[in-house]
């Protein structure tokens, strides 16, 4: 009896609730699952057909989307909080998951990643004029944001790692994955802050999972 993470492991959100329990140090199963098109059983289970979904067998229950399932982990496995208990900092961090979820992850997702990664997965020819384009124009706005937050801050908010800063950095691996990473002179703090969050073993297990897969399917020199 234990848990079960439903998705890809190339979702920034699949990935979000995998760092999520690996900063809890709880186990988990994941199973893959392509939603395209959903199985009917998965449905039951998202009804919005996304990724990822959770299931706890231990307590028969069923959720889907990053957001809750993380909210609902930190009920259950209290330890270490990954959400602040400052109202404030409470607030800031829902905030900055927000951000990191919302237009953020779908200017990265379906601006670079799907055309210079998911395209090519799908036999497909890179679309680097696209992706490029949106590196240059859509994105920057986006990381200056992020770079006047961060300041001289080791963390987005408070003093530990939270969910704050697993919401945002785990987009900027599909960045990575896609060829990209922000400009590091026109963004130091940003680049410095994206560095020591993807060095913590919770990111970089998944990172290396996740070139060492793209690296053999892409047939991409390692």
């Amino acid at each position: 009896m234990g848990l079960i993470v439903y998705g890809a492991s190339l979702s920034p959100f699949v990935r979000k609730v995998r760092v999520f329990l690996a900063e809890k140090s709880v186990p988990y199963t994941l199973e893959n699952v392509n939603i395209f098109p959903a199985p009917d059983w998965f449905i039951d289970i998202s009804p919005l057909k996304r990724i990822p979904a959770l299931k706890d067998e231990e307590n028969d229950f069923t959720l889907a989307d990053s957001s809750a399932i993380c909210a609902y982990l930190e009920k259950t496995h209290p330890e270490p909080a990954l959400y602040p208990t400052d109202p404030k900092d409470f607030g800031r961090a829902l905030w900055f998951e927000e951000y990191g979820d919302s237009e953020m992850a779908g200017h990265i997702g379906m601006g670079t990643f799907r055309p210079m990664v998911v395209s090519r997965l799908m036999g497909k020819d890179a679309d680097v004029e696209t992706a490029q384009k949106v590196a240059d124009e859509k994105l920057p706005p986006y990381f200056k944001y992020l770079e006047g937050e961060i300041g001289d801050r080791e963390f987005l908010v408070g003093e530990t790692l939270s969910i704050a800063d697993i919401s945002v950095a785990t987009s900027f691996i599909n960045f990575s994955h896609a060829g990209f990473c922000p400009d590091a002179a026109a963004f130091p703090k940003l680049t410095a802050y994206l560095k020591r969050i993807h060095a913590r073993p919770s990111f970089a297990d998944c990172i290396a999972e996740e070139t060492g897969f793209l690296d053999k399917v892409l047939k991409r020199a390692s």
